[in-house]
């Protein structure tokens, strides 16, 4: 499982021209489900992005986690983070689960992270969507629960 972490000021995600989910500051997080993640993948990410410090103190040093300063998660799901260029250049996603797994995932990595009391929302699972996205510093991180 791969979650690319964005700090963000603000973000929304549109379906059709719509928006249908938007936070203040907190975090983006791109979610990519790999075919032999498991649930405990899912609890693993889970712990790291919502125990993250990447949120400025009051000394301006990254200390600070989204539940420090009550920030929002909006989560999208994300397959193409498995795109293997190692062979040409068109991505090969075989790596990446099913949908069927995915959307499971997906929605239980939501209500995981719903749990922990942070405000959490996300996008509409395998529709195209557009981020606006004001990230802050940029700092994105990437998290891959392999190497965990």
């Amino acid at each position: 499982m791969i979650g690319l972490i964005q700090r963000v000021d603000k973000c929304s995600v549109s379906v059709e021209g719509s928006v249908i989910s938007s936070i203040g500051e907190g975090l983006l997080i791109l979610l990519g489900v790999h075919r032999d993640d498991t649930e405990k993948d899912l609890y693993l990410l889970a712990r790291k992005c919502t125990g993250l410090r990447i949120f400025s103190d009051d000394e301006g040093k990254m200390n600070l986690s989204i539940n420090d300063i009550n920030g929002e998660i909006l989560v999208v799901s994300q397959f193409t983070l498995f795109g293997d260029v190692k062979r040409g250049l068109r991505p090969y996603f075989g790596e990446a689960a099913e949908p069927e797994k995915a959307e499971k995932y997906y929605e239980t990595f939501m209500a995981i992270l719903t749990e922990s009391g942070i405000p959490v929302k996300g996008g509409v699972f395998g529709a195209h969507m557009h981020l606006d996205i004001l990230n802050n510093g940029p700092v994105t991180v990437s998290i891959n629960t392999k190497d965990l």
